[in-house]
């Protein structure tokens, strides 16, 4: 750990952000092309992959995406837990950003875990049910 603590902070908002662009490629695959599919807006997910050829592939490789992105989230997850009492600067300003760039990549990170849960249900769950 570094003294000012800056480096933690910065591993930590890091971290998050790539756990919520792993999350959300998951919701690319499998929940937002089932919900327009239930909303009877077929035409428009073809419309979507004939611009977007990459999610039939996306689709295809499901298991290997949420194998990846889960991996990722407990990466991220470690990285949260390391960093959640390191230290801040001594400066008023520099702790307040540190502290609330700490609070932030908290709640990225389970924004992207709550995200994470939405698309492994679209993909393995409700093709179940």
């Amino acid at each position: 750990m570094t003294t000012d603590g800056l480096q933690e902070s910065k591993s930590g908002f890091i971290s998050s952000v790539i756990t919520l662009l792993a999350s959300s490629s998951t919701l690319i695959c499998c929940a937002i092309p089932a919900l327009l599919v239930s909303l009877g807006a077929g035409a428009a997910l073809a419309s979507l992959v004939a611009v977007f050829p990459q999610i039939v592939w996306i689709s295809e490789n499901k298991e290997a995406i949420f194998a990846i992105s889960a991996l990722l989230m407990v990466l991220g997850g470690i990285l949260q837990w390391r960093n959640r009492n390191a230290p801040c600067p001594v400066n008023p300003a520099l702790r307040d950003a540190c502290l609330k760039t700490r609070k932030n990549s908290l709640r990225i990170y389970w924004f992207s875990v709550i995200l994470l849960l939405i698309g492994a249900w679209f993909a393995f769950i409700q093709p179940l049910i």
